[in-house]
Formats: structure tokens, sequence, C-alpha cells
């Protein structure tokens, strides 16, 4: 029973470790979890429910119609865009943070960000225009939570900055969609 007792200890330190919550209360790391994932969940139920998903086909996408990404499908269609966004765990980390003033500016940037991605995707732009002006609010909103995040939590920062390889996945699908030029 040893060993299994040892393997339990080390499960606890290290999602102690990940979630900032080294010498905090049970309560207040579930009732941060709640309130994250919580508000990530209804910011994508209000988006999904505004506009329905268009699906697009290996034709439209030759044409360029329709949405260039689509949404999960299935039982976790709304659970996994927004509880394993990494900007969702990196808000549980700053809500686990020592209690500071940044700590509810880091937080309210995340709410802001959260509710500006549901306004964006229940809209669905679909003019480049409108479609960079989307992007940059999203990604101008993401850093400045990430930059509030370093201040509490370095390791929150770090899974809140965006990394680019969707970018990178993205390019190359529509790279592959173009054909030999």
């Amino acid at each position: 029973m040893t060993s299994m007792d040892d393997a339990l200890d080390a499960a606890r330190d290290h999602a102690a470790d990940f979630l900032n919550a080294e010498g905090r209360d049970w309560r207040h790391v579930a009732l941060g979890a709640a309130v994250t994932v919580g508000f990530a969940l209804a910011a994508t139920v209000v988006a999904t429910r505004a506009v329905p998903p268009q699906a697009r086909s290996l034709t439209g996408a030759r044409r360029r119609e329709g949405p260039i990404t689509e949404r999960p499908r299935g039982p976790f269609s709304l659970i996994l865009p927004a509880v394993f966004s990494a900007t969702t765990l990196s808000a549980l980390r700053v809500w686990n943070a020592p209690a500071r003033p940044g700590r509810n500016a880091a937080m309210g940037l995340w709410a802001v960000a959260q509710a500006v991605n549901a306004v964006w995707l229940a809209a669905r732009p679909t003019g480049r225009w409108t479609q960079i002006l989307a992007a940059m609010s999203s990604a101008g909103l993401a850093a400045a939570f990430a930059h509030e995040a370093r201040k509490l939590d370095p390791g929150a920062a770090k899974l809140a900055a965006p990394t680019g390889i969707g970018v990178r996945l993205a390019n190359r699908a529509e790279r592959s969609l173009d054909g030999p030029a």
C-alpha cells in the first residue's frame, strides 16, 4: 500500500504545483475552477447559440467558402474549447495566486477576453477587416492578460502566451488546399 500512497501523494503534489494551489484550501481551488470553467463555458454557449455552425465541404474549402475551422462535434463539443483553453487554465493559476491588487486586474482582463471572444464567435466575421479586428482584439487581450499574469505567476503567463502553432497549422492546411503553384 505504500507505493499507492506515494503515488497519490505525488499526484496531489503535481496537481497543486500545476494549479499554483500550494497551501490553498481545496474549497478555494474548487471555487476558482468553478468560476473559470463556468465563465468560459457560458461564453462558449452564448457564442454557439447565437449563430449555428456552418459545415465546410471539400469543394467549399477549395473555393474558400464558409468557415476555415469547425468546432468539435459530439458530447464534448462545448467543453473542450473553453475548458482546455490555455487561458482558462492560466486564469485558474492566477486565481490561486496569493492575493494582490494585480490578481484582480489579471482576472478582469481574462473575463473581458472571454466576453470579447464570445462576441466574435457569435458574430462570425466574414470580411477581411472584421476578421483582422477580431484576431487583433483577441490576441491583444490575451497578451495583456499574459503580461498581468506574469507579474503574479510566471507559469500562468507561459500558459496564456500565444504560441502561433494554430497559425502554422492553418497555413499548412491552406497551402495543401491550394495545391502546387
